[in-house]
């Protein structure tokens, strides 16, 4: 009888495993790490205003709680790393996010970072570790923009290049690889 129900959860578990690591893969964008979108596709998700024109009109703050608005990046390529203080890979690529903001600020690349996460978590970490790049808070709100670029697993970091025409060149869910990234930003 334990038998019975030993095999059984192992079987229930590995069906599990496997659509997760499907659910991951699709949402991944199939074979690749590294998902492209075009204007279509973020254009319209069910019917609601367009991926883009959530991000422009997200209700974000500073790290003091002031509201700010992301739409002064219209017309500009801005990289948006979509992030959390508790997420450790979120963490760990920040030094090379920074560095690759040195690196493509001369090029007029803006990157931004939007902390899903709360103020004071955000606020707190922000007190000992440096950024070089603008921090927005968008809260849990932000998970909502991020699903409309297409992050269906919900997972962070998540990174999204759009160009200065609105386009979506490119979204990474995971920790960025720099080479990828300035390959997707020296064609912008």
């Amino acid at each position: 009888m334990n038998t019975k129900r030993i095999l059984a959860g192992v079987a229930v578990a590995a069906v599990a495993a496997c659509g997760g690591i499907l659910a991951g893969h699709f949402a991944n964008g199939g074979a690749g790490s590294t998902a492209a979108i075009t204007n279509a596709d973020a254009a319209t998700v069910n019917g609601k205003q367009s991926a883009i024109e959530q991000l422009w009109t997200a209700a974000v703050t500073n790290p003091d709680g002031k509201p700010q608005s992301l739409a002064i990046y219209k017309g500009h390529p801005i990289v948006v790393n979509f992030w959390a203080s508790w997420c450790g890979p979120c963490v760990e690529e920040m030094p090379e996010l920074s560095a690759l903001h040195r690196e493509y600020a001369k090029k007029g690349i803006q990157f931004v970072g939007l902390g899903v996460d709360s103020a004071a978590n955000i606020k707190t970490f922000l007190s000992k570790v440096k950024v070089d790049y603008p921090i927005y808070i968008a809260g849990f709100g932000g998970a909502d923009v991020a699903r409309a670029f297409g992050n269906n697993a919900g997972g962070l970091p998540y990174t999204v290049v759009i160009d200065a025409n609105g386009a979506v060149r490119s979204t990474k869910l995971g920790q960025i690889k720099p080479d990828e990234l300035r390959h997707t930003l020296d064609a912008l």
